[in-house]
């Protein structure tokens, strides 16, 4: 064995005995919610005893606080093998056995808690039983399967698990939260120390890599990285809450939660099951440092700069390190990228795998010794390389695509782009040897990683995937498509779209692409082909019956875009510089001057929209305003603008007046003021206010003496309006 090997080895050791530490240290100081309660004098004892509801006793009391952190409608519930009651401030609102939950308006504050649970084994003799099963020394297992579930106002979806730091063992009026209520930093810290401890490991074993890697590629990579993460952080929220992100960050927080605590029982990985779970992991832990969505948005932003650092790398590799550059610059500002990048949704870990994948794929054939293909070398590697190093290239490569489709199903179509590049890449002679190393190692490594990362799938695997595609299948909400409301758009939609929402000098500079790669033909073929196949394959998701939300489903063709206008860029600087007889350095500030001036271009289009870069459309479409005229497409489509709405509303109406928010679709993005539900108006004559989303196409009519008092615009285009009636305001 080698002495890397070796290295390898031991790394990989180290690691797993931190990962290991890690979870022992939380065991030990990270109480369970249950253990944040107090034992309550009620608890029943005697087994045989008839309860109030003339069930057999031996149940388990507890008491103290809980703390509603905001006011508005919760969902409070919980999980238990057995029976329950749960009494807020003395009232039971809710009781039976196994899930439950329940609906009710508080305002914000502390409120008395009391959770009654019948033992699975028949009951305790006493109270002080009852505390020691509640600490540990009874070692009931059913504990471990009863706890309090709840959504507070600001998330919807599945349930999600109460966290600690929400309870405290005493009444309301001794309570003390601290200033980490509602979070689980410590959880937050031990997760990411052993995300951090993977990504080392990952790190340590490519560092022969690494070290030949050239640095001024890894300096500009750094500071590509540092401006698309910039643009995404500022103003992280100004979009406001979007449809998915509660059920993305509820869904994390409890699989995060479930990892921590090795709990892998089914009934624990139910939660927005139609979807894989590693981008849920993701957010997860982020949602483990704050009751809100601003850590997990930053770990997307996190993971689009990235994607957008690697387009450095993947550009050099096929025409040059300054058309990398000017790639990762174009992303870093492309407006639909900048939205996706600051939403706790799938889009920004596909980016980045897709990224990842495609950098993977172009250096498969690298040789160990050398730094770099050039461009230039057909062949790739020229002879190739060992097929034990190629072997273990591709289990890498297999992992990224297993971490792709295991975010999103649809990335599946990531293995299909690799499987492309890596045949058009393989040195003439091995391709059928690389296709069958791939078929033989990269697809069983992917699969068998997303299993092992999805403990749902560890039981009746295909009857779950099954279950999860039935659901995601359903027809979507209808949507304006070149002027027909429709939620069966042709196949052609993602293409359409793709072509909409691009910048114009995005557009024209992918054009001077086209006409650089036909000029150019076999000289550049292998990069023109990998930038068409990187185009083309995304758009394979046309043939599912999922055809909505824009761009969403294609966000790699953006990249691919990317690439090709920095190409196209330079291929004018080089096609003006031989036309007019210039030297290289003239070429090379004509190349800066037209690369700025994109640069330039893009931070005005992200300004005008900014911050709703979900509704940006192209000038060459008449922008988000001739779009919303025309009802071509989607404007106001996924939440954004509701919040700013909503916050005025509750700024501006008086205690106790009557909402409509029946033309708000998402309506559980419509967060009021926790007096304003009670009353809450059944249509527009009965209210005071009502709120109107996608008002461009969406058919709400008012009462003649409605008012319009406050409207959310994205450059011009109508998101949300606002009417008034009466003397609705404070």
């Amino acid at each position: 064995m080698s002495s890397a090997r070796r290295s390898n080895l031991l790394a990989l050791a180290i690691a797993l005995l931190a990962v290991v530490a890690l979870l022992g240290a939380r065991a030990a100081l990270v109480p369970t919610p249950l253990e944040r309660l107090a034992p309550g004098e009620g608890a029943r004892g005697a087994r045989g005893a008839q309860d109030e509801d003339g069930g057999d006793a031996g149940w388990v009391t507890l008491e103290g606080s809980w703390l509603f952190p905001r006011g508005g409608p919760y969902i409070l519930g919980y999980e238990t093998p057995g029976n329950a009651r749960l009494y807020i401030d003395g009232r039971r609102v809710l009781a039976g056995a196994g899930q439950q939950s329940t609906r009710r308006v508080y305002e914000a504050g502390v409120r008395a808690l009391r959770f009654e649970f019948e033992r699975y084994d028949g009951g305790a003799a006493d109270a002080a039983d009852a505390a020691d099963a509640v600490s540990g020394a009874g070692a009931l297992d059913h504990l471990s399967e009863t706890r309090l579930l709840w959504h507070p106002p600001g998330r919807r979806g599945p349930l999600e698990y109460v966290p600690p730091s929400s309870l405290a063992p005493e009444p309301p009026e001794r309570a003390d939260f601290g200033r980490w209520a509602g979070a689980s930093p410590l959880d937050g810290l031990i997760s990411a120390l052993i995300l951090a401890l993977l990504v080392a490991l990952a790190l340590f074993w490519a560092r022969a890599s690494l070290a030949r890697a050239d640095r001024g590629a890894l300096l500009w990579g750094a500071l590509v990285l540092a401006l698309a993460l910039g643009v995404r952080l500022w103003d992280l929220g100004g979009a406001g809450q979007t449809w998915d992100e509660d059920v993305n960050w509820s869904a994390g927080r409890n699989y995060v939660s479930n990892w921590l605590a090795l709990d892998f029982r089914p009934a624990s990985w139910t939660w927005n099951y139609e979807h894989p779970p590693v981008m849920k992991y993701i957010a997860g832990i982020g949602a483990q440092w704050a009751d809100g969505y601003g850590p997990a948005r930053a770990l997307s932003a996190a993971m689009m700069a990235l994607a957008c650092a690697l387009l450095v790398g993947i550009g050099r590799r096929l025409y040059g390190l300054r058309v990398g550059v000017v790639a990762g610059v174009v992303a870093a500002l492309s407006p639909h990228l900048v939205a996706h990048g600051k939403i706790v949704g799938h889009e920004a870990p596909s980016v980045l795998w897709w990224a990842l994948g495609i950098w993977l794929a172009l250096r498969a054939y690298d040789r160990p010794a050398s730094a770099s293909v050039p461009a230039s070398d057909e062949d790739g590697a020229g002879q190739g390389v060992a097929a034990r190093v190629l072997a273990g290239r591709l289990a890498v490569i297999g992992a990224v695509v297993g971490l792709a489709v295991f975010s999103r199903f649809v990335n599946g179509l990531l293995g299909v782009l690799v499987g492309g590049l890596l045949v058009l890449g393989a040195p003439r002679g091995q391709r059928w040897r690389t296709v069958g190393m791939g078929l033989g190692i990269a697809a069983p490594v992917a699969v068998l990683l997303g299993v092992a990362l999805w403990p749902r799938l560890w039981d009746a695997p295909v009857t779950h995937l099954l279950e999860a595609w039935a659901k995601l299948r359903k027809p979507h909400s209808a949507e304006p498509f070149l002027g027909v409301i429709t939620n069966t758009p042709p196949r052609v939609y993602f293409a359409v779209y793709l072509g909409a929402t691009a910048p114009l000098g995005v557009l024209l500079a992918a054009g001077a692409w086209l006409a650089r790669a036909l000029v150019r033909g076999r000289r550049e073929a292998r990069a023109s082909l990998t930038l068409l196949l990187w185009l083309a394959v995304p758009m394979l998701v046309a043939l599912s019956p999922v055809r909505q939300d824009g761009v969403r489903y294609v966000m790699p063709c953006l990249l691919a875009l990317a690439v090709m206008a920095a190409a196209g860029v330079d291929g004018v600087a080089a096609g003006l510089a031989a036309w007019r007889g210039w030297r290289t350095a003239v070429r090379a500030r004509l190349f800066a001057a037209l690369a700025m001036a994109l640069g330039g271009y893009l931070l005005v289009v992200d300004a005008r929209v900014h911050p709703y870069y979900l509704d940006y459309y192209g000038e060459h479409v008449g922008g988000p305003t001739g779009v919303a005229e025309r009802s071509w497409f989607e404007v106001a489509w996924w939440g954004e603008g509701i919040a700013d709405a909503i916050d005025y509303v509750n700024e501006h109406a008086k205690e106790g007046a009557r909402v409509f928010k029946g033309c708000v679709e998402p309506g559980h993005l419509t967060w009021l003021r926790a007096d304003l539900w009670p009353r809450e108006a059944r249509s527009a004559a009965a209210a005071d206010w009502s709120v109107v989303y996608q008002p461009a196409w969406r058919d709400c009519p008012m009462p003649e003496d409605a008012r319009l008092v406050h409207e959310v615009r994205a450059q011009g285009a109508p998101l949300v309006r606002v009417y008034r009636r009466g003397d609705g305001a404070q």
